[in-house]
């Protein structure tokens, strides 16, 4: 029997989708567990599988369709094997009426193909006449009952169709295609009658076209469409400019400290942890330090309430193909500077290979995104509602600065801090920037902070 493929419990929050990449085509076996269509969400991409093995009906949704838990993709149907039983029933059904024993109520076993059994038997009638009955009987063993469903509707002789399944057999791909190519030999036809239309040099407006046209042709423009991750990013930017009252200061940073203290205790720590000491851990620390002092800048704001966050989840702005994404170190205050490496890399290696889950995204207390990374001096990051506060990190650049009344060079960093000014005045946004880069200009006092 067939089975409806629906749209599944896409997670928390999450109700909508859109129709990514189909993996298979209509008409293809598949086999129970097989990915069937890649669905797009507002955070993560998900593959819907098959139930149970079959051939792949009709597509319902086609790729950049958006849809709803519980909307119909499509409908596996009874493999060729499975059929087979019924198929043996029609195949008997002309021999028996030949010899006036009226047995074709036989094929009404089976179940819920009984109705595509009926129609088949209709339209093979109409042929019985011309045919032998050998040649109706291999037709009939050749094609499926869905096939056979189709060539009724389309008008057309399924012994007319090639098969490509295997031994030959005619599937329902085959009758589309065979009606597509029947469609499009007949389409010349009309084109005689649309040439008059043709007939307007004198007319203005026909002018342009050429023009217009030309830019398409000649490759200098591409339209591509924009994923739903995408969208929702652009989304939520727009939604976080609209809601909040961000405001932005800076400050900026002497690394030599972190830098020195990596430089000696890398190797050390590699080899006791088995992960790299980055200068994440320190910044995820010291942030923590930070907000301790500034609960304000750790709390969200719901209707007329603030609500302040008495745990750290840390989100890590990720770059992907795709867009940026947040996942989160959870309890990040309970962790080491190992542990939080490890999260850390964990999360990359999860975006870079696809498999975030929308458990990775979901909440986060505060945000850092280093766009430092990427060559960033300075920047003004957005938050990330309905967070209310996010720390840029950018690039480390050798600077001449003033250190006891002598200019010398050091490793500089400049910080930025977004803030939602409506529950964060610019006093407490300075002097947690100020606090953030006292804990990374004395490690010890990061250490001592836990």
């Amino acid at each position: 029997m067939s089975v409806k493929i629906v749209v599944p419990d896409l997670g928390e929050s999450v109700v909508e989708a859109t129709v990514g990449e189909w993996l298979k085509k209509e008409g293809d076996a598949v086999q129970a567990g097989d990915p069937l269509v890649s669905l797009e969400t507002d955070k993560v991409d998900l593959d819907v599988s098959a139930t149970q093995s079959g051939v792949l009906g009709k597509i319902e949704r086609q790729t950049g369709e958006d849809v709803q838990i519980g909307d119909l993709l499509v409908v596996i149907e009874e493999a060729d094997g499975q059929a087979a039983p019924e198929q043996a029933a029609e195949a008997e059904a002309p021999k028996a009426e030949q010899n006036g024993k009226g047995t074709l109520p036989k094929a009404k076993p089976a179940a819920p193909e009984e109705a595509e059994a009926r129609e088949a038997d209709v339209a093979e009638a109409e042929a019985q006449a011309a045919e032998p009955e050998g040649a109706e009987s291999a037709k009939t063993e050749r094609a499926t009952p869905v096939a056979k469903r189709m060539a009724a509707e389309k008008g057309v002789d399924i012994a007319e169709i090639p098969g490509a399944g295997p031994g030959g057999r005619v599937t329902k791909a085959d009758v589309e295609s065979y009606v597509q190519e029947r469609e499009t030999a007949k389409a010349p036809a009309p084109a005689p009658a649309r040439a008059p239309e043709k007939r307007e040099p004198a007319t203005p407006s026909a002018a342009p076209q050429p023009t217009v046209a030309k830019p398409a042709s000649d490759g200098r423009e591409e339209r591509i469409r924009m994923s739903r991750r995408r969208r929702t990013i652009a989304e939520r930017l727009v939604e976080a400019q609209q809601t909040a009252a961000m405001l932005t200061t800076f400050n900026e940073v002497d690394m030599k400290a972190v830098m020195d203290m990596r430089q000696r205790r890398r190797d050390e720590f590699k080899t006791r942890e088995g992960v790299g000491l980055g200068f994440m851990s320190f910044f995820v620390k010291a942030t923590i330090g930070a907000l301790k002092q500034f609960p304000q800048l750790n709390a969200s704001i719901e209707e007329n309430e603030i609500v302040l966050k008495h745990y750290y989840d840390i989100g890590i702005a990720v770059g992907s193909e795709e867009g940026l994404v947040v996942p989160v170190v959870r309890d990040a205050d309970r962790m080491t500077f190992a542990d939080i490496e490890r999260s850390i890399n964990g999360m990359v290696e999860k975006v870079q290979a696809g498999t975030l889950s929308l458990e990775d995204l979901r909440g986060g207390t505060f945000t850092i995104t280093n766009g430092g990374v990427f060559g960033s001096l300075l920047s003004t990051p957005i938050l990330n509602p309905p967070q209310v506060g996010i720390l840029g990190m950018h690039k480390i650049e050798q600077r001449p600065v003033v250190v006891n009344g002598e200019i010398v060079i050091r490793p500089m960093m400049y910080l930025a801090l977004t803030y939602d000014h409506r529950i964060v005045d610019g006093r407490e946004a300075v002097q947690f920037l100020v606090a953030l880069k006292r804990l990374i200009e004395d490690p010890e006092e990061l250490l001592l902070a836990g």
